[in-house]
């Protein structure tokens, strides 16, 4: 990012936000009937913002892919809410693969989230399927040919951590583009500086898709940092020293959470970002506050407009 851009950013995360953000989320099914009523306690509030598309998430293994399918079908017909179904390479050959494909076109599904996916738990890295879609680019072209699905695919701004190369990366991200993917949204991240300096990388490749952060809310730093040794993102030092100390106090760690978020989100915007996803794991509370921080809010609240007071002392 331009020294331009840092100091625009920077002046401006305190600045009134207009009304031009859109927003996404993202759900895991759930296991259990209760995690199940979670789950749909928090579609119904996050519902009410009216978000662009939500995702659910997806592993290898069939009673995974069933509660993947049955959660997105029910997004489908029982909620006005626009759903997309995360889909892997991993564990399945084409035409199993295809057929997943087919069942959610035949149930009104139109937006697939398109990955490589996860070694399978045990392994230590990943190995195509025998007759499966060897990466993602593959999958996004076999699916495109199996009906006109909108796909959205995954971007690492810190590098997927099987990459030899940041190069490799981007030249990875441009061939799922290339097959047909019609976005890309990052891993989670904190460092709003890697986003724009991924994004001019991004750029100077001839990437033009709309590249969505994909923004994780802490709610449990520890649960946090293990994520990222996974998934190769980088933890500041700074957000360890503002989580010390709060592990049996989850209410400040809440503020706190909500506070980092916020500001992550206000640089984005300042910078030029106007769509955000959210990885909410199952819980509304923090994603909403967030939102109605970025002024999303549910229609008759963002309607509402506030009586002008005078001020103290103004007798005009």
């Amino acid at each position: 990012m331009t020294d331009r851009l840092r100091s625009t950013t920077l002046l401006s995360v305190a600045a009134p936000l207009p009304g031009d953000v859109k927003v996404s989320f993202e759900f895991f099914p759930p296991k259990t009937a209760e995690m199940e009523e979670k789950l749909w306690a928090c579609i119904t509030r996050l519902a009410t913002l009216e978000p662009a598309y939500v995702s659910v998430t997806y592993g290898a293994g069939g009673t995974t892919r069933e509660r993947t399918h049955a959660t997105v079908v029910r997004l489908r017909t029982e909620t006005a809410l626009e759903p997309a179904a995360h889909l892997t390479c991993v564990g399945a050959t084409r035409a199993e693969i295809d057929a997943i494909a087919e069942r959610y076109w035949a149930a009104g599904v139109r937006h697939i989230v398109a990955l490589r996916g996860d070694p399978p738990e045990g392994a230590t890295h990943y190995q195509p399927h025998p007759g499966g879609y060897a990466y993602a680019c593959d999958l996004v072209a076999g699916l495109k040919r199996v009906a006109d699905f909108e796909i959205s695919v995954a971007a690492y701004p810190e590098m997927h951590p099987e990459a030899p190369s940041a190069q490799f990366d981007i030249d990875n991200l441009k061939r799922k583009i290339d097959a047909g993917a019609t976005r890309a949204i990052t891993q989670f991240f904190f460092d709003v500086d890697i986003y724009f300096r991924f994004l001019d990388r991004c750029q100077a490749a001839g990437i033009t898709v709309p590249i969505i952060p994909g923004i994780l809310p802490v709610t449990n730093f520890g649960q946090v940092v293990r994520f990222a040794k996974q998934c190769g993102a980088a933890v500041p030092g700074w957000m360890g020293e503002l989580f010390a100390g709060l592990d049996s106090d989850p209410e400040t760690r809440r503020l706190i959470a909500a506070s980092v978020a916020i500001e992550q989100c206000r640089a984005l915007h300042a910078g030029g970002v106007k769509q955000f996803h959210f990885y909410t794991l199952n819980r509304a509370d923090l994603a909403f506050a967030i939102c109605h921080v970025l002024g999303v809010r549910p229609k008759a609240e963002a309607q509402a407009q506030p009586t002008p007071q005078a001020r103290v002392g103004d007798s005009r």
